[in-house]
């Protein structure tokens, strides 16, 4: 298989929907297209590939796959596969949470402006642009009450 075509392909496939979510109008068609076939379809490829992969169907490399030590672990990154599949893995997830913040956020009449650099923060280093979410929307949504 050519991990790097998978690699970029999932890149892509990431981009857009993140410059979706982040530039066009929030239609529900939009929302539920970057659900389906964003979130979705990455979901799929990297079940695919770490199903292949846990099967013994495609090759993983050096020492297989070893969730239990650090060592293991770094084995399974040192393989195209196994980069590929943590990469599609973070894409699919950090895709999710941007999309539970612009939900939320859209719930909580958020300007698009403030949005847009929490959600770019989410897309290039995901946990951080969450936490920065979690901090900017509680005092807000408490003090409107609108949490939920």
């Amino acid at each position: 298989m050519d991990w790097n075509f998978v690699f970029s392909a999932v890149n892509v496939l990431a981009l857009i929907a993140w410059v979706a979510l982040i530039a066009l109008p929030r239609w529900p068609a939009l929302l539920s297209a970057l659900t389906y076939l964003g979130v979705g379809l990455l979901c799929l490829i990297y079940a695919i590939c770490l199903i292949g992969v846990l099967s013994g169907f495609i090759p993983a490399g050096e020492g297989g796959a070893d969730f239990t030590t650090i060592e293991g672990v770094r084995s399974i990154f040192s393989s195209d596969v196994g980069v590929t599949i943590g990469w599609t893995h973070y894409l699919a997830f950090d895709l999710f949470v941007g999309l539970w913040i612009a939900r939320d956020a859209d719930a909580k009449f958020f300007s698009r402006i403030v949005q847009a650099p929490i959600l770019l923060a989410t897309f290039l280093a995901g946990p951080l642009g969450l936490l920065i979410w979690l901090i900017v929307r509680e005092p807000y949504a408490r003090s409107s009450g609108r949490l939920r």
